[in-house]
């Protein structure tokens, strides 16, 4: 990557500084006007379950207007009102709540999900738990950080970590038919640990597991975490080793090795 497709350390530290602030923002907002009874509706009509609630729609307008009033020339697209097209390098991508089904049930493991582009490229990303009380943030390419309660602490995958000893995350989330998985028992095998949406990212960001795999990711589930991945030092594609900004399939590891690893193991449920 040349430097034409770079952010300055300026640039980086004034967009990581704006989404520190939305941060704050978007948490003090959902207790104030969200953190009430709802209800969900199924947008997918009779083919599964797709939940959307009135949270996610106000989470995202209430999003797009700090951008908006911040950056009008900058390009938006969110989960929920599609997209504003612009002529500018630098495009927004949102995911108003990552987590719907959590957030319907009462599991705090949701997140607002807010990724910077440039030039096609996501370079900053924010992962907030309103819930949780804690944000993930990366501030420039290697370095990435986890604030909770104001403290701030580094972000690092556990990088030595050898195949015979990885914690694997991971969820199908009903994409992934019986047949093709009945080709990958070994993957089988080795999901012992919870996934939970986002939070699963953000767990492998802080060295607490090795490995998170997951079917049918949007652009918007993963742009935000893309770049926080890659600062902690972790690797991220889809399971065809493409590049993970497409969304699909993705496979997240913590070093070089066992994502190859991984990724052969994952061949036959392609």
């Amino acid at each position: 990557m040349d430097g034409m497709d770079q952010l300055s350390k300026k640039e980086f530290k004034y967009y990581a500084n704006f989404l520190d602030r939305l941060a704050v923002d978007m948490t003090r907002f959902y207790n104030l006007k969200l953190n009430k009874p709802f209800k969900a509706i199924n947008k997918s009509r009779g083919k599964g379950y797709d939940p959307v609630t009135k949270a996610d729609k106000a989470f995202e307008k209430f999003i797009r207007s700090k951008i908006q009033k911040k950056f009008p020339k900058h390009e938006i697209i969110g989960e929920e009102f599609g997209q504003k097209k612009t002529k500018s390098d630098f495009k927004w991508v949102i995911d108003p709540i990552d987590g719907t089904r959590s957030f319907v049930i009462g599991n705090p493991t949701w997140s607002n999900l807010i990724g910077l582009n440039y030039k096609g490229k996501p370079v900053v990303g924010l992962a907030n738990f309103p819930k949780l009380n804690k944000y993930y943030l990366n501030t420039s390419r290697n370095n990435a950080y986890v604030i909770e309660r104001g403290k701030k602490r580094k972000l690092s995958v556990n990088k030595k970590v050898s195949f015979k000893n990885i914690k694997v995350a991971g969820a199908f989330h009903g994409w992934l038919s019986l047949k093709k998985q009945s080709k990958i028992p070994k993957v089988l095998k080795l999901m012992q640990f919870p996934c939970f949406d986002a939070l699963s990212y953000a767990h492998f960001c802080e060295g607490k597991i090795d490995i998170v795999l997951q079917c049918q990711n949007k652009i918007w589930d993963v742009h935000a975490l893309i770049p926080i991945i890659s600062a902690a030092g972790g690797i991220a594609s889809n399971w065809k080793n493409a590049d993970a900004k497409h969304g699909g399939s993705i496979l997240v590891s913590a070093n070089k090795t066992i994502h190859k690893k991984m990724l052969k193991l994952l061949k036959p449920a392609l």
